[in-house]
């Protein structure tokens, strides 16, 4: 008679063992099962099985059929052992073989169809898949093969690992479970490129909104926003981006200069390879150079393989100004130096 204790307990074990993933509940049953025959074969024939270890080896060499002849029951009992567990043993092997093999399927197609939450750390994220983002996932995996990224993005149906390395994470941007399963808390940076197949007011609102919910579930990550109008560039701040991209103006500029350039200049080219190869750094005033010219600042970088281009001050850009212009330790300088 089963007591009120035994009930409870067979109902707790009940309420665990169904709550495993399927897997581990079918490697659980293989183990528990092939337990009982391995210590049953002992019992019955332990001249043949001296110990219950060479009994459970017996019973997962059978139950797989692949049956080396090394340990064999010779009793009557002990081959219709060998009978029963093979009629239960052998299939619950090969249903747990088909079982794995089906979950690693489901998983890689899960994992296409951007349902598998990211459980790295310091990761770049980057919401919008387009040729621009295409490019810069490709640029960032020459350069660096160990940086982990994820995409989310709610166009896409699926996006295949293996034809590019981001984890794809499928769904809004600005709906806090998504950026949940892209594990914003544990991320390194956070790219929002614009989509430029709608309206860019349309766009740009997205785009911010896409900045708020990034920044209300972290506070301190650096976040870059492409906003595409000029009047969204301020709300783009406002709204928490550390970076604006305004892309339209950059591609006005250079398109005004590939229009007016002097002679046999490229302009574009010469910009695109100088960002490729390049990379620009904003840094105080180092102390040795407080009440210097811009020219004697020019040969001190210049001793580090470095550029000076410029200098900020008082929020004003000064780009290749005067050579006997005078530093102070309130400017900020506009350094050019090679990727490390």
């Amino acid at each position: 008679m089963i007591g009120k204790g035994d009930k409870m307990n067979l109902e707790t074990f009940k309420h665990i063992f169904y709550r495993m993933p399927i897997v581990v509940r079918l490697l659980l049953s293989v183990t528990i099962l092939m337990l009982f025959f391995g210590t049953v074969i002992h019992v019955i024939e332990p001249q043949q099985f001296p110990s219950v270890f060479d009994g459970v080896w017996w019973a997962f060499v059978t139950g797989a059929t692949v049956g080396y002849g090394d340990y064999v029951p010779l009793t009557a009992p002990g081959r219709i052992v060998g009978i029963v567990l093979i009629l239960s043993g052998g299939g619950m092997l090969t249903f747990y073989i088909t079982t794995l093999a089906a979950k690693t399927i489901n998983h890689e197609n899960d994992l296409s169809e951007g349902k598998v939450s990211y459980k790295g750390k310091q990761h770049i994220i980057v919401i919008g898949w387009n040729e621009r983002t295409k490019q810069l996932v490709e640029m960032i995996a020459d350069k660096d093969t160990n940086q982990e990224i994820v995409l989310i993005d709610r166009t896409l149906s699926e996006l295949q690992y293996r034809h590019f390395p981001v984890h794809f994470i499928h769904g809004d941007p600005s709906e806090d479970a998504v950026l949940v399963q892209a594990n914003i808390e544990e991320a390194e940076s956070v790219l929002i490129s614009a989509d430029i197949t709608i309206d860019e007011r349309k766009a740009d609102i997205n785009t911010i909104l896409a900045t708020v919910a990034v920044r209300g579930n972290n506070q301190d990550i650096p976040i870059n926003a492409e906003i595409l109008t000029i009047s969204q560039v301020e709300n783009g701040i406002r709204a928490g981006a550390d970076t604006v991209i305004s892309s339209n103006d950059f591609m006005s500029t250079l398109f005004y200069h590939e229009l007016f350039h002097k002679a046999h200049t490229r302009p574009f080219e010469t910009v695109l390879n100088l960002l490729n190869q390049q990379q620009f750094s904003h840094i105080k005033l180092p102390d040795e150079l407080d009440g210097s010219s811009f020219k004697q600042a020019v040969a001190f970088f210049l001793e580090n393989h470095e550029l000076l281009l410029g200098l900020i001050r008082d929020s004003q850009w000064i780009m290749n100004p005067a050579e006997a212009i005078t530093l102070d330790m309130d400017d900020t300088l506009v350094i050019l130096s090679t990727w490390e």
